[in-house]
């Protein structure tokens, strides 16, 4: 339920921001469709526009009164987008007890459970099946194949290929770059976390996600910017798979953070990357450690 409330609201906030004064809007499925959520959805959205006095419903008519103004939104806090919410559900799947190679995927179930639109979570499955963790069969069903050592190493080589390059090229912008301020700012995220860690370490993950890819849109390269959203979600989610340890290793990743950032803010090119080195043969150590044993890996997981 909290999962389709989130969704609501981040649907709600969409659609009224595109409303035009004196309109008229469409059915109940156009809006169902437009906004990638399901009918009864996009109905509790009409429903709260229509509440608030901001459209005029009438059976099958539907009037813009007014344009919404700054209170009639959910706050930006209580909001995620429609891709994070379909991912989490996604990854909280095939990271189950239960998730073994061979499980079924029914989009269709999915879509229910996240409250969404079949077509929305069809696309996002498609996306992350280039890279072979599940596989699409007939009847919009797909089968998980397993995430094994064998998969992690596979993309930690990609992702530390892409990263070194990446983190060059960061060392290499103009003083004048927004990536500077925006660097200073996740530095001053980890002091903060690090006040009070002991209460919020369980929080590094999202940062840890938010840090490397400031880093790997320096590189300005269309592919590695789409193939990296997947290495982020499988190393963003790996950080949840295991709690055995998880402070100790979130202390740890910080830390090398810290370095790194330094390393970066120094444009030293040898500092650059011999910090970013560090951090990523960590990394690489960490997913491996992290792996459930539930997934069907028959190997013991250490990094070389």
């Amino acid at each position: 339920m909290a999962r389709q409330n989130t969704l609501f609201k981040e649907a709600y906030n969409r659609y009224a921001a595109r409303l035009k004064a004196d309109t008229e809007l469409p059915s109940e499925p156009e809006i169902a469709a437009e906004l990638g959520v399901s009918r009864s959805t996009a109905r509790a959205i009409l429903m709260r526009l229509s509440d608030a006095g901001i459209i005029l419903w009438n059976k099958r008519q539907k009037t813009v009164l007014r344009l919404p103004n700054e209170a009639d939104f959910f706050p930006k806090e209580e909001t995620d987008s429609l891709h994070d919410i379909i991912e989490r559900s996604f990854m909280m799947r095939i990271m189950s007890d239960e998730a073994q190679p061979g499980m079924q995927i029914n989009e269709l179930e999915l879509a229910r459970e996240i409250g969404t639109g079949t077509s929305v979570v069809r696309e996002f499955l498609i996306r992350f099946s280039r890279f072979g963790l599940i596989e699409k069969r007939p009847n919009s069903h797909w089968i998980l194949k397993g995430f094994t050592s064998e998969f992690a190493l596979e993309l930690a080589d990609v992702r530390e290929m892409f990263e070194l390059h990446s983190a060059a090229e960061f060392g290499r912008l103009p003083p004048s770059h927004r990536a500077w301020e925006d660097l200073k700012a996740i530095e001053r995220e980890h002091y903060a976390l690090l006040k009070d860690f002991d209460a919020h370490y369980r929080d590094f993950s999202r940062l840890d996600e938010k840090f490397h890819l400031l880093i790997h849109r320096a590189s300005s390269n269309r592919f590695i910017a789409d193939f990296y959203d997947v290495i982020a979600i499988v190393f963003h989610y790996h950080f949840q798979w295991s709690k055995a340890f998880a402070r100790e290793r979130n202390a740890r990743a910080v830390a090398e953070h810290l370095d790194y950032i330094a390393a970066l803010q120094s444009r030293d090119p040898q500092r650059i990357d011999a910090a970013c080195r560090t951090h990523l043969a960590s990394a690489r150590q960490t997913l491996l450690q992290s792996i459930p044993q539930s997934t069907g890996d028959s190997t013991t997981g250490s990094a070389a």
